[in-house]
């Protein structure tokens, strides 16, 4: 027999927050981090969405950069992903520790290809010891012939200025200004090489000041897999790729598959990597993954834009109750929730937050900027870029066509495509750079806070109260009465 919850199913627009004293003189003094798994921080509580229309390594390096992070998506071969986490991890170092090299007697057209794949300006010539020889940079090679081989070119080691492994930042900005050089090889005493400090490093390490990064100086990276068996070795590449993340991420996370899956990751890795699964929208939900091994838990079941999943399977739970009722039990399962969905304004985020999340994850408002794959569509005069469900009819006939193209995967039953699709595509407007749509979004945050006399997200959600409006009042909440310009 059928039951009924004993509660109303309340959405970000079915309430809002009742402002509060607040001894807050300026909205600088708020602190927006927030933890994204049981052990991993965020300087802001900003996440992107694994989707192929979102998040690439284009945007998880800005993401980083701001201070949140990105979940490349799935939807691509094992290697392509790994590479995209790759990018990530290579875009900012303190040490890069495994810098990119080359053989002398390659040849130069190997050079300036290997250096286009990794987008990098140059690359250490190492003997098969590893030991230094030289280095070969884009200024070397740019009018050389192809068939010309790179121990001709190169800059030779009695030349180039190295450093020890262990050398501080201070000494290794010293040595840049004193040398006027742009990369500082570390070897040892008998020139194998151990790392390499780059000044470009240095420099967007003091650009980017509130940056997410690892212990290692990198910036932080997030990677999704599946719940099938082949998505063990997707796995094993993401982690050897260095990434900080894994997310686990299926349409309907409080499945068996999805809890064995999370159960196996846990048992390979344990500890050495954060977990992260979903999507769940029930508290048993979260308990059953947090019991399972996961670090944290993404809540929504078809608050997305393109998401149709409540009109074509009739499941689901409105966004704001259930993240309250999935915070309950993550506080007692003493893991982070984040939300994912239904995120519109800023305010959106704020309402999210005080309602238990830890962070939010985001799609649409990130789908049209320069650093989301694909490109600008002019339409009507007007550019815009696609915007799609991973549950819409193209993104599913673009996965089968993917795996038909292995004759392995072409042996899965093809019962798995039938689906009916439970999102849709969809055109956004193009809205320029992401960090500009990031920054706005942590300012209205910050404002939020203020308003509810909150210095950081755990007194947010310790202040916060909410009112339940009507239609009337969300309405007034809303430019009214006035043509807006």
């Amino acid at each position: 027999m059928a039951k009924f919850l004993d509660c109303l199913g309340l959405s970000f627009d079915d309430v809002l927050l009742v402002p509060r004293r607040s001894p807050i003189r300026s909205r600088r003094e708020v602190d927006t981090r927030s933890k994204f798994t049981r052990r991993l921080w965020l300087n802001i509580p900003i996440v992107s969405a694994a989707m192929d229309t979102v998040t690439e390594s284009r945007m998880a390096i800005v993401m980083a950069r701001e201070g949140g992070i990105g979940v490349i998506h799935r939807f691509m071969p094992p290697e392509k992903q790994a590479e995209e986490v790759s990018k990530v991890k290579r875009a900012e170092n303190i040490v890069i520790e495994k810098p990119a090299t080359i053989k002398p007697n390659s040849t130069i057209k190997e050079a300036k290809d290997l250096m286009s794949f990794l987008g990098i300006s140059g690359l250490l010539v190492v003997d098969p010891e590893n030991r230094l020889l030289g280095i070969i940079t884009r200024r070397d090679v740019i009018f050389e012939k192809e068939d010309k081989l790179v121990k001709e070119c190169m800059t030779p080691r009695d030349k180039l200025i190295t450093a020890r492994p262990g050398v501080s930042l201070e000494e290794a900005r010293e040595i840049f200004r004193k040398h006027k050089i742009e990369k500082l090889p570390l070897v040892d005493e008998e020139w194998r090489l151990k790392g390499l400090i780059t000044s470009v490093d240095l420099i967007k390490r003091e650009a980017y000041p509130n940056a997410s990064r690892d212990s290692k100086g990198r910036l932080l990276a997030a990677a999704a897999i599946g719940v099938r068996e082949r998505e063990i070795e997707r796995a094993k590449l993401l982690v050897e790729a260095g990434v900080d993340v894994l997310v686990v991420d299926v349409a309907h996370g409080h499945s068996e598959m999805c809890i064995k899956m999370v159960k196996k990751i846990k048992q390979i890795y344990g500890d050495s990597i954060e977990l992260v699964a979903g999507n769940v929208a029930t508290p048993e939900g979260v308990e059953d993954l947090a019991s399972a091994g996961a670090d944290a838990v993404k809540v929504g079941i078809g608050p997305g834009s393109v998401c149709t999943t409540r009109l074509v399977a009739g499941v689901g739970v409105p966004q704001l109750t259930a993240i309250m009722k999935c915070s309950e039990a993550a506080e007692k399962m003493n893991i982070p929730i984040i939300a994912d969905g239904g995120i519109r304004e800023s305010g959106d985020i704020v309402k999210a937050l005080a309602a238990g999340a830890s962070t939010v994850m985001i799609g649409k408002l990130l789908a049209g900027t320069d650093e989301s794959p694909g490109t600008i569509v002019l339409k009507n005069g007007r550019r815009y870029k696609i915007y799609r469900g991973m549950a819409s009819m193209y993104a599913m006939l673009g996965r089968e066509f993917r795996l038909r193209e292995n004759e392995a995967e072409a042996l899965l039953d093809a019962s798995e495509y039938s689906y009916y699709a439970e999102g849709v595509e969809a055109y956004v407007p193009y809205t320029g750079s992401a960090s500009d749509v990031i920054r706005r979004l942590v300012a209205g945050l910050r404002s939020g806070m203020s308003y509810l006399g909150a210095r950081t997200i755990k007194e947010l959600k310790e202040n916060a109260v909410f009112v339940r409006v009507t239609e009337t009042s969300l309405r007034e909440s809303a430019p009214h009465d006035v043509e807006v310009v």
